[in-house]
């Protein structure tokens, strides 16, 4: 019985440790673990017992899933592997640029790069290549895409 108690416990362990740990090789030793203890259970002791056993061990698993996912994102632990910082200001919304006049820095095929209002912005044309230089006039702004059309 000790020999199906440690499978099981080291399954279980080693499957938490595969929640911060990546590559699989953690979790799938343990998920072995765990087969190999049922397996054992069943027959060493006969389908009662490792019926039992396979019972237990899928309602341990499906409550360690739920309580994980309730409280991990939340603890100091959890914490750790969320980032806080950001490169740059995203700057999802640029509604002041529709309508506005400026010029093609590059080429634009279809995307690139235009100087509107002092601003160098990324740009997609609605159509054809527009040629560095050109004059272009923003006509639709749809979330961080911006929309040039030559003038």
């Amino acid at each position: 019985m000790e020999t199906v108690i440690i499978l099981l416990v080291a399954g279980l362990v080693l499957m938490l440790v595969e929640t911060v740990l990546p590559g699989m090789i953690a979790g799938t030793i343990g998920f072995g673990c765990l087969v190999a203890g049922v397996v054992l259970s069943y027959s060493k002791f006969g389908p009662r017992t490792g019926s039992l056993v396979l019972l237990v061990v899928l309602v341990v698993l499906v409550v360690a899933g739920l309580l994980w996912i309730r409280f991990f994102p939340h603890s100091r632990l959890g914490q750790a592997f969320v980032t806080r910082s950001t490169l740059g200001s995203p700057e999802l919304e640029k509604p002041d640029l529709l309508n506005q006049t400026g010029t093609a820095l590059t080429n634009l095929r279809p995307s690139g790069t235009a100087l509107i209002n002092g601003r160098r912005v990324d740009v997609v044309t609605e159509g054809p290549m527009i040629e560095a230089g050109t004059p272009v006039r923003v006509v639709a702004v749809e979330g961080i895409r911006v929309v040039v059309r030559a003038v």
